[in-house]
């Protein structure tokens, strides 16, 4: 797993839009990269509402906020579209940044053992470096709190 203090890992992958979307680019922005498990399951789709919603105050904070899954492009239009969300989504379908990231992990799940993505989120500052790592999230506030952490970083 990363560490706060290192450098954020550059990629580049298809978003929802199937346009390159390169964590590079972003140069100069904070980003909040935010790797979550699948389109469209209820906690899935409250952190995109609930990162929706706030997207104009991370805008005015100089912040872009990326979402991550191994889902397709295709899946990440469709649930844009169903869920009303205002966000780039971007697909990492064989899970090679969420691997960099150190976010696939084993899971369980009723008794069974997988491999899948763990809920987690990087703040990267506007050099790249990664200022604050939330493993784990639970989705309820969570939006906020990043929000708060991304207000604190002037």
């Amino acid at each position: 797993m990363l560490q706060e203090g290192d450098i954020a890992p550059d990629f580049c992958l298809p978003n929802q839009d199937e346009e390159e979307t390169c964590l590079s680019n972003y140069k100069g922005k904070n980003v909040v990269l935010y790797f979550y498990p699948k389109d469209n399951t209820p906690g899935c789709s409250l952190e995109a509402m609930q990162f929706t919603k706030y997207k104009q105050d991370f805008e005015t904070a100089d912040t872009t906020v990326l979402g991550i899954s191994k889902d397709s492009c295709e899946s990440h239009k469709k649930f844009i579209e169903k869920k009303n969300l205002n966000l780039t989504l971007i697909s990492d379908a064989d899970h090679k940044i969420q691997e960099q990231y150190g976010v696939w992990q084993k899971k369980k799940f009723m008794g069974k053992e997988f491999m899948g993505t763990v809920r987690s989120t990087f703040l990267i500052d506007k050099e790249g470096i990664i200022k604050k790592i939330w493993p784990k999230v639970k989705v309820q506030g969570h939006a906020e709190e990043v929000l708060l952490e991304v207000k604190a970083l002037k």
